[in-house]
């Protein structure tokens, strides 16, 4: 099978986990990406999440390798977890080693963890 063809399993969360990380841990344990764009950052948004919207990609793919730590927990986060998805792939292969995609996106945490986060 060809590299450029395997794809990596990648790790989930559900937001249900999410929440209880976001209790337990300090934020400095934890590294939150958010991969949307701008204008859905401006309707929800969950504190602590670095955005790095994915089609600003050429943007921020050589600076998030020097401000982020490759080994420490990395959460990823869009709308329903299709993106997010997209960049654990991205990170694995760029030698992340704790990466985990949260399942259902921020949509799922509006509905099942805190209904003051706008839906759109």
């Amino acid at each position: 099978m060809s590299a450029q063809f395997f794809v990596q399993p990648i790790l989930e969360i559900n937001v249900k986990e999410l929440e209880a990380l976001l209790q337990t841990l300090p934020n400095h344990q934890l590294q939150l990406i958010d991969v949307r764009e701008p204008e859905e950052i401006e309707m929800a948004k969950l504190d602590g999440f670095m955005n790095y919207p994915l089609s600003q990609y050429s943007q921020w793919s050589e600076q998030i390798l020097v401000e982020l730590d490759a080994t420490q927990e990395t959460l990823v986060l869009c709308h329903h977890g299709v993106r997010s998805a997209q960049m654990c792939q991205w990170l694995i292969r760029q030698g992340f080693t704790q990466v985990k995609n949260i399942t259902g996106g921020i949509d799922a945490y509006s509905i099942y963890v805190d209904s003051k986060v706008p839906r759109y």
